[in-house]
């Protein structure tokens, strides 16, 4: 038997909302297991609330805690060191969308666990299901000396806008919202539903005026579409009317009737683009007569300030974003961490640096001391859509010893969201659609890197899902994999498909470029491949996309993988026939999709 460990002490007074939904899922799930509500019913309801099913079915679920955009307080992240120490398995998960998630808590400690994660200010609420996901931001959003605008207060505000909104609580699929500061898209706004870039105009008068560019229609999944500029230039007291705008078409307009046609990109695709947006500026010009308008600048606005954090004189500015070439050079690991991981250049020259949290994953001890840092620096914690953690505010002088603590728990790596940095979904460990265990493969890309020295290179990322829907982001990575089932001597076998040149950044997408399918077993060693010939053959601060179209594309190195797309027998080599992590003969095991991303 599971012996709880007491909560952490350190709580606050628990929003009446939360609790009315927390109060609500307790009487739901009698309700559930008396027979009273049906499983359909109950699974909408349950996904809504942010309760997702496991592959492993029965009572297992996973709990995706909604964190907008990445933030986060040492009272929360002992909390969730509390809760998968006593529910979970040990540890739990940064998603590439900025929550945490963690598995095997049971049905029945459903209400308890989010009632502990209410007590530190956290929900669960619409962080599944056909509702207003997590809202994302930029995880140097206030700490960027690149940004036009600190988007914080703006990604705070559209959360507090949208969560309960009547709006968003039966939509025809999940719709996504994501801030970025400045063109460089460090948030990634440029595969979502709703985008928001932070921009200037220069006004007739000659001064300059501060506002946003707002992207619509973006998505990845098994079609990737890139957002598409819905105007110009968006005034401050315009944002939020916009979105709730887009919100309104879509929720009109999404197609109800099949949900693989039903994102905001289908929309698009039905409408145009025109059409589309006309409907939604039409709809933004008469919001003002409805209850729910919410224009003006908000409240959170008003309180925080929105000032962006500006350049230091004669500043060593760290540049930031894919592609962006980082030498990670140095006699000590400090010097090389130093290098690598943090972020320099802002008005008031605090810095801010990265604890690396290898596949995404922190146990319930980092969690602890990742809290005990927190407080000891006094430092802002955001969690990365590349799934670390990056402490803000922090001294040039406060290094060293922020280095030494993130020593004593394993997370110090130099080059946290460079190439060593390997992203990856939790694939068929705990996913309904996951085809092959990709995790298992990050793990092996990221070894294998190490073993070839080749785990410092800077400017390129890899991304890794276990199935077409992209919840790795494999479309955006510069080297992407996508699961896939292979049928070969009679037999099934885990596989991957391998991408090329995917980039998001300076308010562009380009999607990677299918290359060739590989046996799992051999797809660490063509990544490592491509890896090794980049390095050897770039210019100084050659991008990759660069690099790749003067190698004659991903056709080209293709065909000098070609020997790696290769199954021997079964007699020969079981070993192919058998995905990371796993102890048998691989099976395809998919089962009903619930909308894990």
């Amino acid at each position: 038997m599971t012996i709880l460990q007491p909560a952490p002490a350190e709580t606050t007074p628990i929003d009446p909302a939360v609790q009315a939904d927390i109060d609500k899922f307790r009487d739901v799930l009698d309700q559930h297991l008396a027979g009273e509500i049906d499983d359909d019913v109950f699974r909408v309801f349950r996904l809504t609330n942010g309760i997702y099913g496991q592959r492993q079915g029965g009572t297992n679920q996973m709990v995706r805690v909604k964190v907008p955009y990445g933030s986060m307080t040492p009272a929360q992240l002992d909390m969730i060191g509390h809760l998968v120490e006593s529910y979970s398995r040990g540890w739990g998960h940064i998603t590439t969308r900025q929550n945490i998630q963690f598995h095997y808590v049971q049905l029945s400690q459903i209400p308890d666990v989010m009632q502990l994660l209410a007590s530190v200010g956290l929900t669960t609420r619409e962080a599944c299901g056909d509702t207003i996901r997590n809202v994302q931001g930029c995880h140097l959003a206030g700490a960027c000396p690149h940004e036009h605008l600190d988007i914080t207060p703006w990604a705070e505000a559209a959360y507090r806008h949208f969560v309960r909104n009547p709006l968003g609580q039966r939509l025809p699929r999940k719709f996504k919202i994501n801030f970025s500061g400045c063109e460089t898209d460090c948030g990634q706004a440029m595969f979502n539903d709703a985008g928001v870039i932070a921009t200037t105009r220069a006004l007739p008068d000659g001064t300059t005026e501060a506002g946003f560019r707002i992207y619509i229609a973006g998505g990845l999944g098994t079609t990737p579409h890139p957002a598409l500029a819905l105007e110009e230039f968006t005034p401050k007291e315009e944002l939020l009317p916009t979105i709730e705008s887009i919100l309104r078409v879509f929720d009109q307009t999404g197609n109800r009737e099949n949900k693989l046609r039903a994102r905001m990109k289908w929309v698009v695709e039905q409408l145009g683009f025109d059409e589309t947006k006309r409907r939604i500026l039409r709809t933004r010009r008469f919001l003002l007569a409805s209850s729910s308008w919410p224009g003006g600048l908000p409240a959170e606005v008003e309180i925080l300030g929105d000032a962006p954090a500006g350049i230091g004189a004669a500043a060593d500015v760290t540049p930031i974003g894919q592609g962006t070439p980082v030498s990670i050079g140095g006699a000590s690991p400090y010097e090389r961490w130093s290098r690598s991981s943090v972020v320099r250049g802002i008005a008031n020259g605090q810095v801010s640096a990265y604890a690396w949290a290898r596949l995404g994953d922190i146990t319930a001890a980092q969690f602890h001391a990742l809290a005990d840092i927190q407080r000891e620096f006094d430092a802002d914690v955001r969690l990365t859509h590349r799934q670390n953690v990056i402490y803000r505010g922090l001294d040039e002088s406060d290094l060293p010893e922020f280095h030494r603590r993130l020593l004593e728990i394993d997370m110090a790596e130099a080059g946290a969201e460079l190439v060593r940095d390997v992203v990856s979904c939790p694939g068929a460990d705990t996913c309904n659609l996951a085809v092959t265990q990709s995790r298992g493969l990050a793990k092996a890309i990221g070894d294998k890197l190490e073993e070839e020295g080749l785990s410092e290179i800077g400017g390129l990322r890899i991304n890794i899902s276990g199935c077409p829907n992209s919840c790795g982001h494999h479309h955006t990575a510069d080297i992407g994999f996508f699961g896939a089932e292979r049928r070969v001597n009679g037999r099934s076998a885990p596989g991957y498909q391998m991408l090329l040149g995917g980039y998001v950044g300076q308010e562009q997408i380009w999607f990677g470029q299918k290359a060739l399918r590989l046996p799992a077993k051999n797809a660490a060693e063509a990544a490592v491949r491509i890896v090794r010939r980049f390095a050897d053959e770039r210019s100084a601060g050659q991008p990759f996309r660069s690099w790749l179209d003067a190698a004659g594309g991903p056709s080209a190195l293709a065909d000098e993988l070609r020997d790696l797309d290769h199954f021997p027998s079964f007699e020969d080599d079981p070993s192919f026939y058998t995905d990371y992590e796993e102890t048998g003969p691989y099976e395809v095991e998919v089962g009903e999709s619930e909308c894990a991303t």
